[in-house]
């Protein structure tokens, strides 16, 4: 869906963006990961045309984003920003209602909508006459999601959305992220310094590093193949946490053993993290946890020594490849 080629950008004389390329597929989410300064926001505003490139190009659909007029450009693109970018002096109505406006939707439309994504967003109708500085932060990412996802555009860029939340509520919204239908269907580039955000919410993830690409692939693929020091680097120091997020249920599926006593409770999907499962462990008040593999139409039941089991033998291959 979106092909960039030798994209570069200069300030003076520091070069932001140094001639990066990379390209992103119908339905995947990427993030641009890497320190202050590295250039992810930078390129991610040349998506949009908020940033004018010095060279290269960018194709979105095949279609090159300087044959179009910026504001058409970004009619057709979901924004979030890390400070919401809410207007404080209109209400949340007012604020997600912007774009439906300037696409000429008549009330009807737009107040149907509205309310179609507060009931999926988690929040009540009475925060519509409501204004930005009376919502706390969490409400106020919500209503900034609303506004980019209100006329369903297929392409969202969010540029550090969750990073002025405090961590509980981080968390929270970061799992309504994963659950929301709204997203499933949406190409997402996700610009972020935080690791384990990337890991958690990304398909891919580009590192990148004084405005280039160091390394771009899935969360296992970096953690278990990393192409240089940089990025062993860069990951080591939450490498347990990492690796309980990059590992799904589905890489450990062949060393599981098959069948086992049935439970009560219903399956965990097998496309869940290894991380899920522990923490399903936790709260589970069993022995034995059930988990359903999509495509395989299978169950297995297993046992906490029986998953860690499993977990040890994919490490090891892993460390062997």
């Amino acid at each position: 869906m979106i092909k960039v080629e030798a994209l570069v950008k200069t300030f003076g004389a520091t070069k932001a963006v140094d001639g990066i390329s990379f390209e992103v597929a119908e339905g995947e989410t990427l993030a641009l990961l890497g320190t202050s300064g590295c250039g992810k926001t930078t390129t991610l505003k040349m998506l949009n045309r908020l940033i004018e490139p010095d060279s290269g190009s960018i194709a979105i659909n095949g279609k090159n984003v300087m044959d179009e007029k910026p504001e058409t450009l970004r009619r057709g693109i979901g924004y979030v920003l890390q400070n919401n970018g809410l207007f404080p002096h209109y209400t949340v109505a007012e604020n997600i209602a912007i774009v439906p406006q300037l696409l000429g939707w008549d009330k009807t439309k737009t107040d149907k909508r509205i309310n179609e994504l507060l009931g999926k967003l988690h929040l009540d109708k009475k925060y519509l006459s409501a204004y930005p500085n009376e919502l706390s932060g969490g409400q106020q990412q919500r209503i900034g999601l609303a506004r980019a996802l209100v006329a369903d555009p297929p392409l969202l860029l969010m540029d550090e959305p969750f990073g002025a939340l405090d961590n509980v509520t981080r968390a929270k919204i970061h799992g309504e992220f994963k659950a929301l239908d709204e997203l499933k269907r949406k190409t997402i580039i996700l610009v972020t310094h935080d690791v384990q955000e990337a890991f958690e919410l990304a398909d891919r993830i580009a590192l990148m590093d004084k405005g280039k690409i160091v390394q771009i692939g899935t969360p296992a693929e970096l953690l278990f193949h990393p192409k240089n020091k940089l990025v062993r680097d860069f990951l080591n120091e939450q490498r347990l946490q990492l690796e309980f997020r990059a590992i799904k249920v589905t890489d450990l599926w062949k060393y599981l053993p098959d069948g086992g006593r049935k439970t009560n409770t219903s399956s965990l999907s097998a496309e869940a993290d290894f991380w899920a499962v522990l923490e399903q462990f936790k709260f589970e008040k069993g022995e034995h946890i059930s988990i359903q593999h999509p495509s395989e139409e299978k169950v297995k039941t297993i046992t906490f020594e029986q998953l860690m089991a499993a977990y040890s033998h994919y490490k090891q291959l892993q460390a062997h490849e």
